[in-house]
C-alpha cells in the first residue's frame, strides 16, 4: 500500500486557510483590526519568503482561541469554512484525492496551520487523517499554546516519522503534493514529490531535481 500526503493551503484550496481565518476574524471584529491585520500580512510575507518564525507565529495564531468564548469560536469557525473555504475547495483537488482513495492509497494531510481550523476542512473534504500544530486544551479551554513539535518545514518531517511509529505503519511507497518550497525537507524525503502549482523557488527546485510539477488551479 501506499501513502499520499497532501499539504492543504494553496495546494488543495485555493487560499491560505490560517491567513484567511485571521482575514475573518478582523472583519467579525473578535481582534483588534488594526493590530491583526499588520501582523496577519506580516506573517504571511515572512511564510512566503522562508522568514517565517513558527513559534512567533502560533503564538499568534492561537491567541483568539485564548481569549474567545468556545462556544461562539466554533460558531464562527462553521460560518467561516462556509463563508470563505468552500468556495475555495479546488475541484481538481478534490477529484485528485478521489482518485488515490479509488487506488486504494491511505490518504494524510500534513499542514502547519492549527488543527482548530483544518480539522474540520479535511473532514469535508473526505479525509480524516491529519497531522497539524495542536493547540492546547486544558479545564475546559485553549490555553494559547501549542503541543508537541510543529508540523513546519523539518517539523512536518519529524511528526509523520512520529505518526508512522505510533500507528505502526509502513508503506511501499510515500507520495507528497505540495504548494511551497517551506516543504522541501518532506519533499526531499518521499519517494514521489510532487509540485503544485509551486511558488518560485519551489518550481526552480523541481526543475533543478526533475519532480513533476501540475497544476489543480
Amino acid at each position: 500500500m501506499n501513502l499520499t500526503i497532501f499539504d492543504l493551503d494553496e495546494t488543495l484550496i485555493n487560499v491560505d486557510s490560517d491567513v484567511e481565518w485571521g482575514r475573518y476574524l478582523i472583519d467579525k471584529n473578535l481582534v483588534d483590526p488594526h493590530e491583526w491585520e499588520s501582523k496577519n500580512e506580516k506573517f504571511y510575507w515572512q511564510y512566503k519568503n522562508g522568514q517565517l518564525d513558527i513559534n512567533e507565529y502560533l503564538i499568534f495564531s492561537c491567541e483568539p482561541l485564548k481569549n474567545t468564548n468556545l462556544a461562539l469560536l466554533k460558531t464562527h469557525r462553521d460560518a467561516f469554512i462556509n463563508e470563505r473555504i468552500k468556495p475555495n475547495i479546488l475541484k481538481k483537488g478534490q477529484q485528485l484525492i478521489e482518485k488515490h482513495r479509488s487506488e486504494g492509497d491511505e490518504l494524510l494531510i500534513i499542514t502547519a496551520t492549527i488543527e482548530f481550523i483544518t480539522k474540520p476542512i479535511v473532514s469535508l473534504m473526505g479525509i480524516e487523517q491529519i497531522i497539524a500544530p495542536i493547540p492546547e486544551f486544558l479545564n475546559g479551554g485553549y490555553t494559547g499554546k501549542i503541543v508537541g513539535t510543529p508540523s513546519f518545514r523539518e517539523g512536518k518531517l519529524l511528526r509523520l516519522h512520529q505518526w508512522l511509529k505510533k500507528n505502526n505503519k509502513t508503506f511501499d511507497g510515500m507520495t507528497f503534493y505540495s504548494d511551497s518550497h517551506n516543504d522541501l525537507p518532506l519533499l526531499s524525503a518521499v519517494t514521489k514529490p510532487i509540485a503544485v502549482d509551486p511558488d518560485p523557488i519551489l518550481l526552480r527546485e523541481s526543475k533543478k531535481r526533475n519532480w513533476e510539477v501540475i497544476s489543480l488551479r
